[in-house]
């Protein structure tokens, strides 16, 4: 069965066209013009990647974001037609997985769909992994602090993951974004930064001062020591 993309993009004609393309590459899509039926859309349509632009209509991209949130962990690319930082780190804050600067190339913006939407297989052959306090149930794709369930994404999931799997290993941020992201070129290594202080502020005790994922200056991030 297809997987099912849903594309909210103000501007009709490259609604149309994202839709079109999307299709012809073998997706089942559909369309919204403003932020207010993009979250209908989402309810009823139930797809499993949004395509989310952030300047919207009724609802701007960022609020559409932390509604899909408050209920599901699905794939979400912001469409920005600008980089700067604000703009991209209020995206990614908002639950975003990752963005794509407008105008795209449609095989880069191909890429990183099938990145999003392909499972991320794990290095290990064990069922339960420690980190901290923390309990992961690879299999079940839970994590536990004195048995009580922490919701985590789906990438917020293979992050903590990949980390816990080594845990005497530095990951570079590069590292990260190759592992976690499936991304085999270069790209922004604020995904990764964003991503490990949301993730910070689900499972640390004071994010300002993490004990379960630490970071080495100037390197990356790495596990702590129970």
């Amino acid at each position: 069965m297809a997987h099912k993309i849903l594309v909210v993009e103000d501007e009709l004609e490259m609604n149309r066209q994202l839709c079109e393309f999307l299709a012809n590459a073998g997706y089942e899509t559909k369309g919204a013009h403003d932020g207010g039926t993009a979250v209908e859309l989402f309810k009823s349509y139930v797809p499993d990647l949004v395509l989310l632009d952030v300047q919207l209509p009724v609802l701007m991209g960022t609020d559409v974001c932390r509604v899909i949130r408050e209920t599901s962990g699905i794939p979400i690319i912001m469409l920005t037609a600008r980089t700067e930082t604000d703009e991209v780190i209020a995206g990614l804050e908002a639950g975003a997985d990752d963005y794509i600067k407008k105008p795209f190339d449609p095989s880069e913006l191909l890429a990183r769909i099938k990145a999003r939407l392909r499972p991320i297989p794990t290095i290990t052959d064990v069922t339960e992994l420690r980190i901290g306090p923390l309990v992961i149930d690879v299999s079940g794709h839970e994590v536990r602090r004195d048995g009580e369930r922490i919701s985590l994404t789906p990438l917020e999931f293979s992050l903590l993951q990949t980390l816990a799997e080594k845990p005497k290993q530095v990951f570079s941020r590069e590292m990260l974004l190759e592992k976690v992201w499936g991304y085999q070129y270069k790209a922004d290594t604020r995904l990764v930064n964003v991503h490990v202080q949301r993730l910070r502020s689900k499972i640390e005790d004071d994010p300002e001062d993490p004990k379960i994922v630490v970071t080495e200056r100037g390197v990356g991030y790495k596990a702590g020591h129970p």
